[in-house]
């Protein structure tokens, strides 16, 4: 047990120890005087009085002594309290006593002096007065700082004695803060189309853009305090704080817009995307993961940055244009090449498009498989026949008319028992693996192509081996008809289904040619015409039933504008729709007087909700349902959402919106 000094000779020099001590005195003294008395009367006499000298002398010292040991005990104790009270009143930690009901019934003076109105403070709610503060009450490990009149406070809550005690961290937090706007960093800065752009000027002409760039992203650069420093033609090194960062995102990266317009006014329209990085790791490290932002910028169409702490998740801005074209027939050709090369060292190429395939997946499978057989080499397409709409169904049985190309087609089942780890997987259409039609199959073979025409997201496969996504592309059947060109083979020609559900692909993704529609798109169309693609025959596939046209009508009927030039309509919470259902009527939407983008919110099962957007291209629908979750094009997105009502789905919606609009 432990004790302090004053404890300690209080219980030595009490009362009760004088007198065992007076008594033991006493008893010693009588048998020394009784064995003098027997020995020497005289003698015994004069120690009787020399004893009771002694004990006269010993009690008034005794007395002495505890007169002051008191004295020191009771000046010790005063200064104790007084000094625990200063204590109290003076450190600077808050103390909260509070009852069962969580009023406050007493707080010590630190806190009382934040506030002019004291008295007011006491009988007041503990989370009225500090905002923030109940989850901590009901779990300790909740939160441990909030933010109270302009400081923070690090607070620790005892339940038993029912008192919060907070400890000033404000001076700690400004340093934290101060560090953190210093942290720095890293990013690229890269012009999409500078090639193109300058191609067709003279030396004088170059020049003269290039002391135009260098005076705008000076000034840019200066007033943003940003070291910049170009490496390439095309390429910029950028250098800065974190502080200035943030100031970047709250101008939502008004250099896009302005650069692109900037240049527009002298005809030379010139798009860039930036790629920053930031976080706890190395310059290297930064700079690999700039560099990847920038990629993903690019894949995605470029005119955008992104901005991404190391392991969080990326924050896009910009991207509201349509890419610039940027696709050429040496790419085409080096890519053709490229993949060529891939089928021919592959025993088997595995091809495979997106859940639930429109006729572009299945028309670029079908496309790949075609490329196989010119090599000679062998390909299956995976199709899950049990996830397939009409239209879908319609064309299988024209394919089961061409035994070559329908014999090609296996169930994921099929794929996951006889795939190999040197064989081939090649995703079209999509990028993602979560929306493949068999997710996990190219985690089987070591081999992985992508072919898609969607904007790129952070969902990404690790390390494929060929990427080919140009979001200008029309439709991954675009893509794919480029690549025939480079085969060169006299056998095995394209057939005639396989160049209509190509022609097919094309004419769904481009909505009869009315959207994302180039001189690219014509070209492939005028091929696939000119080898058999029968346009009679998408016709018949893809005629509406009257069912789903009146269903679309009345999904219609609840069409409301959301935000200016936005538009949705949604179906009933207890009724199923298809998701062709909900783009169609997204589709129509757009046809209508001042809507710029159109979104249809419909449940697709008991558990899901699924929304389709569209948009003229003044609007970004993809930005949004990326937001929700989904992906796709600036003009044609989409996104599932699960356990959620149709009502709680268009409340998301229109805060997303709101917050983008920002």
């Amino acid at each position: 047990m432990k004790l302090s000094n004053d404890k300690w000779l209080s219980s030595f020099f009490n009362d009760d120890a004088i007198k065992k001590l007076s008594v033991s005195i006493i008893i010693i003294e009588l048998i020394i005087l009784l064995l003098s008395l027997i020995s020497n009367i005289w003698f015994g006499i004069i120690v009787l009085i020399l004893f009771v000298i002694v004990n006269y002398l010993l009690w008034t010292y005794s007395e002495t002594v505890k007169k002051e040991l008191d004295s020191y005990i009771s000046d010790l104790s005063y200064r104790i309290k007084r000094g625990e009270h200063e204590a109290i009143i003076k450190l600077p930690i808050g103390i909260v006593i509070y009852n069962e009901e969580f009023d406050i019934e007493w707080l010590s003076p630190y806190l009382q002096s934040a506030s002019k109105d004291e008295e007011a403070m006491i009988g007041k709610k503990v989370d009225e007065l500090f905002p923030g503060i109940k989850e901590a009450l009901k779990d300790e490990a909740a939160i441990n700082k909030i933010e109270w009149r302009g400081n923070y406070y690090r607070i620790r809550v005892e339940k038993d004695l029912r008192t919060i005690y907070f400890e000033n961290v404000s001076k700690y937090m400004d340093a934290k803060n101060k560090l953190e706007e210093n942290n720095p960093v890293f990013g690229w800065l890269f012009l999409d189309n500078y090639d193109e752009v300058t191609k067709g000027l003279d030396d004088r002409a170059i020049s003269n853009f290039n002391s135009l760039l260098t005076t705008y992203l000076s000034n840019w650069a200066r007033q943003h305090n940003i070291y910049y420093k170009r490496l390439e033609n095309d390429k910029y090194l950028l250098l800065l704080r974190y502080e200035e960062l943030i100031r970047l995102e709250d101008e939502k990266f008004s250099i896009i817009n302005n650069m692109r317009d900037y240049t527009s006014k002298r005809n030379l329209p010139l798009t860039i995307s930036i790629g920053l990085s930031y976080g706890e790791a190395t310059f290297d490290e930064l700079s690999s993961h700039a560099q990847k932002d920038l990629d993903l910028a690019l894949g995605r169409g470029g005119d955008q940055a992104i901005v991404r702490e190391v392991d969080q998740e990326p924050r896009y801005y910009g991207g509201t244009t349509n890419p610039m074209e940027k696709r050429t027939r040496v790419r085409s050709r080096m890519i053709s090449e490229a993949l060529q090369e891939q089928i021919l060292q592959a025993p088997t190429t595995y091809v495979m498009g997106h859940t639930y395939p429109d006729m572009d997946a299945l028309g670029s499978s079908l496309g790949i498989a075609r490329i196989a057989m010119m090599l000679e080499k062998d390909c299956k397409v995976i199709l899950d026949q049990n996830k397939i709409g009409k239209d879908i169904k319609k064309l299988l049985e024209e394919i089961k008319k061409y035994t070559d190309s329908y014999k090609n087609i296996i169930s994921p089942e099929e794929a996951f028992d006889t795939i190999e780890e040197n064989d081939l997987v090649v995703m079209v259409d999509h990028h993602k693996p979560s929306m493949s039609i068999a997710p996990k199959l190219n985690e089987k073979a070591k081999n992985l192509v992508i072919i898609d025409h969607h904007r790129r997201g952070d969902d990404f496969p690790e390390k494929p081996t060929l990427v080919y996504i140009e979001p200008y592309a029309s439709s991954a059947s675009e893509l794919i008809v480029e690549l025939f060109e480079y085969v060169i083979t006299d056998s095995n020609t394209i057939n005639r289904i396989e160049a209509t559900t190509l022609l097919g692909g094309i004419i769904v993704d481009t909505n009869n040619f009315t959207l994302r529609t180039g001189s690219r798109t014509f070209d492939a169309a005028s091929y696939l015409q000119s080898v058999g693609a029968n346009t009679v025959t998408i016709q018949r596939i893809l005629k509406e039933e009257p069912k789903n046209y009146l269903t679309r009508i009345e999904i219609l009927k609840t069409f409301e504008f959301i935000d200016e030039g936005l538009a949705i309509s949604y179906g009933k919470e207890d009724q199923l729709f298809k998701q062709v259902v909900a783009a169609q009527t997204s589709d129509t939407m757009l046809s209508m007087t001042g809507v710029e983008a159109s979104f249809t919110i419909v449940r697709l099962n008991n558990d899901t909700i699924g929304i389709s957007a569209r948009s003229l291209g003044k609007v970004n629908v993809q930005r949004i349902m990326e937001q929700m979750g989904g992906g796709g094009h600036l003009t044609n997105a989409a996104t599932q959402l699960e356990n959620l009502t149709i009502e709680e789905a268009i409340y998301q919606l229109k805060e997303v919106v709101q917050n983008l609009n920002k």
